[in-house]
């Protein structure tokens, strides 16, 4: 069995790359380097190539044997993935999809130009191709976009011998393969038949009696959140796809698919909190990274000049009373942080499915009652340190009081702020962390300089 590699291991072969490429070792070592990968597992493979720059990315991949290339596009990341195929001729991207099923095709198929999609289509045989088309109908983030069409059906008027004796005739069964699909005559799903059951049950008892008649099943137009929350709440292995209208098993899906899709989703929304769009290859050209993160950035520098603003607003206050200038950090930096706590509670249980309509009021409640009770602990030990530091009693109270406000600020923010983008049909996540520091920054800022010019000057 393959193990993972190492990051040891990635550093020696990022040694040995750099020597071949010098010239510095014997011809032989790129064979030696190409046994190496051919050892390793698909998804091996695409662990070292995420994990080294462009130039020796390429050399790795030209060692990599030509059959292998599609089901390793599989296992990288988006961006490593483009970065690859860019290089490759259509004719190498055509053999190279030819070795995969159709609902693997479909999971590529996004990144591949138009022409060597229509390539692949017409080199397939009439029912892979079939397949294709209907896995390249369903939109992305579906399940009809996961599943697969590998899976064994049995029927129920069968009994439990015929059934064995069927499955020992197959060359393997499909990868995570814990339960048979049980179909009638016309294809409709009628149950599952766990193999735990079908291990233990007599051999002369018939499907229909031994089957589960209400499993979980899914469509392929559900979310594929929803799904994952099946698969968690259930502890699923496998699940079948039905049509809506007919109720005909189409396909399966798999927990490693939708393990594979929370994973995607997850590193998407830790991306869009700091208003990234998409996953960022680390070793991308300059251009590629610039192009992906200049317009967040364009935002945050709109923010931080209003906040400046703020701050230029209340030059007076600051020259006669320098202390402003040491403490106004303190209240924004604080206030940020409550705010990011609570954005990040608010877009999780959004992603969820948490959060019903008619409960966001009692949702703001919660935040702001939660901020009251912060805002008087941690504004009131602020305002004693204030007292102390500058023997001041007037400053130690405008500081617990702007600590207070801010938080409150900041709680209602970090529920308006993912309500809305998520009323108006947008990402929550996006920008999130951007959006909210812009907001305590400029509140809070306002806010304790105000309270400062009212009642200290």
């Amino acid at each position: 069995m393959s193990e993972l590699p190492t990051r040891l291991e990635v550093e020696d072969l990022q040694q040995n790359l750099r020597m071949v490429q010098e010239g510095l070792v014997e011809q032989r070592a790129p064979a030696e380097l190409r046994g190496e990968l051919d050892r390793l597992h698909a998804a091996d493979v695409a662990y070292i190539l995420e994990a080294l720059p462009l130039e020796e990315r390429l050399v790795v991949w030209d060692l990599v044997k030509a059959e292998r290339e599609g089901e390793i596009l599989l296992e990288l990341s988006e961006a490593v993935r483009e970065s690859l195929i860019a290089t490759m001729e259509p004719k190498e991207l055509v053999a190279a999809t030819g070795t995969l099923d159709a609902d693997e095709i479909a999971d590529l198929a996004p990144d591949l130009p138009a022409e060597v999609v229509q390539d692949v289509i017409r080199s397939l045989p009439q029912e892979e191709r079939l397949l294709l088309r209907a896995a390249l109908s369903y939109d992305e983030g579906t399940v009809g976009a996961l599943m697969e069409f590998d899976q064994v059906t049995v029927r129920e008027d069968v009994t439990l011998e015929a059934a064995t004796r069927y499955l020992r005739a197959l060359d393997e069964l499909p990868a995570h393969t814990d339960q048979l699909f049980v179909v009638d005559r016309g294809g409709k799903l009628r149950g599952t038949l766990p193999l735990a059951r079908l291990i233990v049950s007599d051999l002369e008892r018939e499907v229909a009696s031994v089957m589960v008649p209400e499993s979980v099943k899914l469509h392929p137009e559900d979310r594929a959140e929803d799904a994952a929350q099946a698969f968690e709440r259930y502890d699923l292995v496998s699940a079948p796809v039905v049509d809506l209208i007919s109720g005909a098993l189409i396909g399966r899906l798999t927990v490693d698919a939708v393990l594979d899709h929370v994973r995607a989703k997850s590193a998407e929304s830790q991306l869009a909190e700091a208003g990234l769009s998409k996953a960022e290859d680390v070793f991308a050209p300059v251009w590629n990274s610039f192009r992906n993160r200049w317009a967040w950035l364009a935002i945050n520098l709109v923010t931080a000049f209003i906040a400046s603003r703020v701050i230029g607003a209340f030059e007076g206050s600051i020259e006669k009373l320098v202390a402003l200038a040491a403490l106004m950090p303190i209240v924004a930096g604080i206030g940020g942080n409550s705010g990011k706590q609570t954005i990040t509670m608010i877009v999780r249980a959004l992603a969820l499915g948490q959060i019903q309509a008619s409960y966001w009021r009692k949702l703001v409640g919660k935040e702001l009652g939660l901020a009251t009770l912060n805002g008087v602990l941690w504004g009131s030990l602020l305002g004693i340190a204030a007292y102390l530091l500058y023997d001041n009693v007037a400053l130690g109270g405008v500081m617990a009081l702007a600590m207070l406000l801010n938080m409150l600020l900041a709680a209602g923010m970090g529920v308006a702020i993912p309500w809305l983008r998520s009323k108006f049909g947008r990402d929550p996540a996006v920008g999130s962390s951007v959006l909210i520091t812009a907001c305590t920054d400029s509140g809070g800022f306002f806010i304790f300089l105000g309270l400062a010019t009212l009642f200290l000057l």
